[in-house]
């Protein structure tokens, strides 16, 4: 053994220069240890304002306040209000040391602001770190969470959870490109085509901030327009913010925009791009590098500069329903932001939901929507396929699809691709009027009346039983149960065109396009592909499998749905057709026919008001075991005006089933009480409820009640 191998077993000392370089340069790669928080136990602290004001991140409601810590004087420079921080949370009056609280757990929060005196009389804790001196909450976005917060009876360390996306340190290490000058004023564009829509622009571009509620006309403008009356925003310079339901529409608009005004005017948030690609994208934008976003929900909550328009594109889809607490719907968020920031407000939408008809009626918004000589032109041929027709139809016994839809396939297929729609299944049944399929209603409260094990009817919302009902709309005393789902239509269609490609989108596989050539393409709603040339023809099946959905807004997001798909269908001139099937007789099929999903929305609209419905009531969800609710209801000091409606059993849900958001635990009977109070006082419910909730935490109430405000499934 040579004397160099003898030495290399003693240690590093004795290694050969070889090793030695090896081994410094593995230490000088190694990354030091993390640096854990300090106690600053007798440290200095800041010789100005050394009390900071921390938003602790506990979303708890009887926590839902500021916190005051001191401020060492090392960390005075970074310690700027909207930063980051970590401090010790927990430590009781006992755990004081030399003058300074110690001890509890570390938690994040956000600097609030930097105060000279605490209102706190005793000892205060230290901050325990700056996490990054990046500021990233200001009072805007601290303002509107704060307003979204007490919307919702909920905390505001919650709605900061959705506003402020996680840090990454990478991103925050990059600076963001230099703001490019406004640019031009664009041109009015497919604008033009409504009645207000040239003005509604050049509104926009002088710095004006107008309110509207847009019905956008059949076809695949909508995102170039969108583009244009952001570009006018941007003209006038200010910024402008775009939330859409999903990944697609937002990738529209985003092409839209950089084909308009040039890559570097705007930035796109959403979940795809990944954390540290949406964090970059968000700094820039909270830097003012960027003034202008298009983005899904979370985007609601971006932080643009010198904000002049919010839109908002089909606030009837689902995805605009935050899923965590305190569950905020982004027209209700960007509602809050334009009479926060003064700004303009663009609602729209190929339909119209019930909330956009209260809009323009109670004259908040204007309308902006094309004359009905535009409409028939960009609109596709409706026919409908009732009851009664499917009953003389021999083929549509044989094979459930009706001879006018397959003429409708048959020939659509000679000039382009056919969009087949098809519910979803698993709707829960309840009862409607045998011969004119109107929903069954509660004398009492207009609630759903299901049908009993021996055939009772009882209301899903107040628990009351039925034994006289009878229809108000055709005097009926016969009831029957509601279509629940679809089957076999993919499997029907390929057997009866073999030579036909047949292309599917729903929830595993989500096309985005599909090109101009014939195939069948069958679709979920909300799923469908955009075609090249626009459809030939659709077909919208089994059409009471979503107007019999235990659903308030049943028929209105029937008929959203419906119009969705029928505006992928090329116009009635070039030969695009629509095939329903459904009663022709029921308000929104004839909505459809007419395309006029205002008129079905005002008429709503009336109809609820009249009812006491929402939106022109406010309402709130108290759901949990029977005894949980029954103890919250018992405690909850609710205004005067309030009208409570159940309790109710809640549905059981199936272990290993997917559940919505809020509902109860798998296999666990759960109960829901409906609270509504009149026009006016939805602010005074939610605080109610939100003190209520808060002191059952304080006082460690085990069982948990949920309390959602204005829930989209109310029944």
């Amino acid at each position: 053994m040579s004397s160099e191998n003898g030495q290399g077993g003693e240690g590093a000392e004795g290694a050969p220069p070889e090793q030695l370089a090896l081994i410094r340069e593995s230490v000088r790669k190694a990354k030091g240890p993390r640096a854990k928080p300090r106690t600053w136990r007798g440290a200095a602290l800041a010789k100005e304002r050394p009390v900071a004001r921390v938003l602790v991140d506990k979303g708890v409601l009887h926590l839902d306040r500021y916190f005051d810590y001191a401020v060492p004087e090392e960390l005075d420079a970074d310690a700027q209000p909207g930063v980051r921080v970590r401090v010790r949370f927990g430590a009781g009056r006992h755990r004081v040391r030399e003058g300074r609280r110690e001890g509890g757990g570390l938690v994040d929060g956000f600097l609030i602001e930097r105060r000279d005196e605490s209102d706190y009389a005793g000892p205060l804790a230290a901050l325990a770190q700056v996490v990054s001196p990046e500021p990233v909450l200001g009072e805007e976005l601290l303002g509107l969470a704060r307003a979204v917060a007490d919307r919702y009876a909920g905390s505001l360390a919650d709605v900061l959870q959705l506003a402020v996306p996680p840090r990454s340190a990478r991103a925050e290490q990059r600076p963001s490109p230099a703001p490019l000058p406004p640019p031009g004023a664009p041109e009015p564009g497919t604008w033009t085509r409504y009645e207000r829509g040239a003005a509604f622009l050049t509104a926009l571009a002088s710095g004006g901030a107008p309110r509207a509620v847009w019905q956008a006309l059949p076809g695949p403008e909508w995102s170039e327009e969108l583009a244009r009356a952001v570009a006018a925003t941007l003209a006038s310079g200010r910024g402008a913010l775009v939330v859409v339901p999903d990944g697609r529409a937002a990738a529209r608009v985003d092409a839209a925009l950089t084909s308009l005004l040039g890559e570097g005017r705007h930035a796109l948030l959403t979940a795809d791009a990944g954390p540290e690609k949406r964090y970059r994208e968000w700094l820039a934008v909270r830097r003012g590098s960027v003034r202008a976003v298009v983005g899904t929900r979370a985007a609601m909550f971006a932080p643009v500069r010198d904000l002049g328009l919010v839109a908002l594109w089909d606030d009837g889809d689902d995805s605009h329903s935050e899923l965590h607490a305190p569950q905020p719907h982004a027209r209700e968020v960007l509602l809050l932001r334009a009479a926060q920031d003064k700004c303009a407000f663009l609602l729209g939408s190929w339909s119209c939901t019930v909330e956009a008809a209260q809009l323009v009626e109670t004259g908040w918004a204007r309308p902006l929507v094309a004359g009905r000589e535009q409409v028939r032109a960009a609109a596709p041929l409706v026919r409908t396929v009732g009851d009664q027709d499917l009953a003389r139809d021999e083929a549509a016994r044989a094979a459930r699809l009706p001879t006018l839809a397959w003429q409708a396939v048959r020939e659509g297929l000679r000039h382009g691709p056919v969009l087949v729609q098809v519910p979803r299944r698993g709707y829960v049944p309840r009862m409607a009027c045998a011969r004119c399929r109107e929903p069954a209603r509660c004398r009492h409260c207009a609630g759903p009346l299901e049908a009993q094990d021996a055939g009772a009817l009882r209301c899903g919302w107040c628990g009351r039983g039925e034994e006289s009902w009878h229809c108000p709309e055709c005097g009926s005393f016969r009831l029957r149960a509601q279509v629940v789902g679809a089957r076999r239509t993919a499997e029907e269609l390929g057997r009866a065109f073999p030579a036909v490609p047949v292309r599917t989108s729903g929830r595993e596989h989500v096309l985005d396009t599909v090109p101009g050539t014939p195939a069948l393409v069958v679709s979920t709603p909300g799923a469908e592909p955009v075609a090249e040339g626009g459809y030939a023809a659709a077909l919208l099946l089994d059409g009471w499998a979503m107007l019999g959905r235990p659903d308030l807004r049943a028929g209105e997001d029937a008929l959203r749905r419906w119009i969705a798909a029928g505006a992928l269908v090329r116009p009635q001139g070039a030969g695009g057709t629509v095939v329903v099937v459904a009663e022709p007789t029921l308000r929104p099929v004839q909505a459809l026919v007419r395309w006029d999903p205002v008129g079905h929305a005002v008429r709503e609209l009336a109809e609820r008001a009249e009812l006491g419905f929402p939106p022109v009531s406010r309402m709130a969800a108290v759901s949990g075991t029977a005894e949980a609710v029954a103890e919250f209801l018992g405690m909850v000091e609710l205004p005067q005006e309030a009208e409570v409606l159940g309790p109710v059993p809640v549905p059981v849900a199936a272990p290993g089933r997917p559940r919505r958001p809020g509902a109860p635990p798998p296999g666990e009977p759960w109960e829901r009480a409906l609270i509504r109070v009149p026009p006016g006082r939805g602010a005074a419910l939610a605080a109610a409820l939100k003190a209520t909730q808060a002191a059952r935490m304080a006082r460690g109430s085990g069982a948990l009640v949920r309390v959602r405000i204005d829930p989209p499934d109310i029944g």
